[in-house]
């Protein structure tokens, strides 16, 4: 009978605790990774990003740290070609492991004549705490 009230109890307290609204995350993929003990130590990480700015970015080697589906969209809305259009867009795709030890999404994006041409931006999407400000080679961004 005590079991049966204190499961009650646990119930009707979970219960009354707010949940995130639909959509939205309740932790960061770095907070559920560090929770899993999976995340990079500090000293890992930076270890990590110094390896990555060694190569171009947006590349699979230096992939562009952003938030979320919704950063990986803010960032390349936020991109310029070399005549200041925007890119055209094509569908994102799949690329397996990045530098950063999780999934990378690419990107086709197409200049037309304008610089840097045809691009496959590689995005790392599991960084909710960076914000990217710098532009692939051929490109330039625009400041939020």
């Amino acid at each position: 009978m005590a079991l049966s009230v204190l499961l009650a109890a646990a119930l009707l307290a979970a219960a009354q605790q707010p949940s995130p609204p639909i959509g939205q995350r309740s932790s960061t993929p770095e907070q559920m990774l560090r929770e899993l003990g999976l995340a990079p130590s500090p000293d890992e990480e930076a270890a990590a990003i110094a390896a990555a700015q060694r190569h171009p970015l947006g590349t699979m080697e230096n992939p562009v740290r952003v938030g979320g589906p919704t950063g990986e969209r803010a960032y390349i809305a936020r991109l310029r070609c070399g005549d200041g259009s925007a890119p055209r867009v094509g569908q994102r795709g799949n690329m397996g492991v990045g530098a950063f030890g999780t999934i990378v999404d690419a990107y086709p994006l197409d200049c037309g004549s304008a610089a840097p041409g045809r691009f496959t931006l590689i995005m790392d999407m599991y960084h909710d705490e960076h914000r990217e400000e710098r532009a692939p080679a051929g490109f330039t961004i625009v400041p939020e």
